[in-house]
């Protein structure tokens, strides 16, 4: 395989309109050939094939910068392994610190603190949604989901997502709930290490729970979990909870881009409530794939 680029069907909204459009989830070439101009072809033919499924717009993130993003997006970071993270040159030690001040620095509490909450399940789909679709009015560049969409993207599954409900120990109703999904990174130059285990914040609503102790128990689950580092962009409501938590800044961006849909002005990061284009190893359905060999 020489090159692959991969789309799926979504419904996104951007303000006011709700659009059928290609999500492009990857795109890869040969380092030896990215000078041959193979990425063009690539999006050409892709672009054909999602008009052919009468698809006309298109949704996707780079960390590269083009003409013309709708928004940037920063990344974030939260130790949960700073000795491994600094070892294998992820972060720094400060200079005014040491290995075991920063260690106690970044140390969480050994379980989590919200009564109710647990593992998110099959029948918590419907109330997910639900919250879910309420949460994601306040946004202006959102995807539209339904429950069999609900189900596919935040259901847990082994080595690829997590979601955790809050249940009301009176009531029994799901008021609450917060999900972050797997990238581990290969480490390269490390003979103690091979594999950075990283967890991104993916969605996460808060109704009843202060979001800042919700996203601290997701901390200590991902730290339970053997994850090194905890990221999140600063959309949606996440810059709420970056300082208390103690996330530090990354030098790395992100930018969300649309194809063949104009916007009058840029978005704000805290504008956004999609974060699916970032997902890129949980996409199952490929109805746009293409492999060059």
């Amino acid at each position: 395989m020489i090159a692959f680029i991969s789309g799926i069907p979504v419904k996104i909204r951007v303000r006011h309109d709700t659009l059928r459009m290609a999500e492009i989830n990857f795109l890869c070439v040969l380092k030896k050939l990215r000078s041959k101009r193979l990425a063009p072809v690539m999006i050409k033919q892709i672009t054909r094939r999602a008009h052919l499924e009468n698809v006309w717009q298109a949704a996707f993130t780079a960390g590269v910068l083009l003409p013309t993003p709708v928004a940037t997006c920063q990344y974030w970071h939260r130790s949960l392994n700073p000795k491994k993270l600094i070892n294998i040159g992820f972060s720094r030690l400060s200079e005014s610190m040491t290995m075991s001040q920063t260690i106690k620095l970044d140390k969480l509490p050994d379980s989590t603190s919200t009564p109710g909450l647990r593992k998110m399940q099959l029948s918590d789909v419907p109330a997910v949604g639900r919250l879910l679709k309420s949460y994601l009015k306040h946004f202006v560049l959102v995807p539209d989901f339904n429950d069999s969409e609900v189900e596919h993207w935040l259901l847990p599954k082994e080595n690829v997502v997590d979601s955790f409900v809050v249940e009301s120990p009176v009531t029994h109703e799901i008021t609450d709930f917060f999900s972050f999904y797997m990238l581990p990174s290969a480490v390269l130059g490390s003979q103690e290490y091979s594999t950075l285990k990283a967890a991104y914040s993916f969605y996460n609503v808060s109704t009843k729970t202060p979001l800042v102790q919700l996203m601290n128990d997701a901390l200590i689950i991902a730290k339970q979990n053997d994850f090194d580092v905890f990221n999140a962009l600063d959309i949606m409501e996440n810059g709420s909870f970056r300082k208390e938590l103690k996330f530090g800044e990354s030098y790395a961006q992100l930018h969300y881009y649309l194809y063949n849909y104009g916007l009058t002005n840029a978005l704000e990061p805290s504008e956004l409530g999609d974060n699916i284009s970032l997902v890129k190893s949980m996409v199952s359905i490929r109805i746009f794939g293409i492999i060059l060999k």
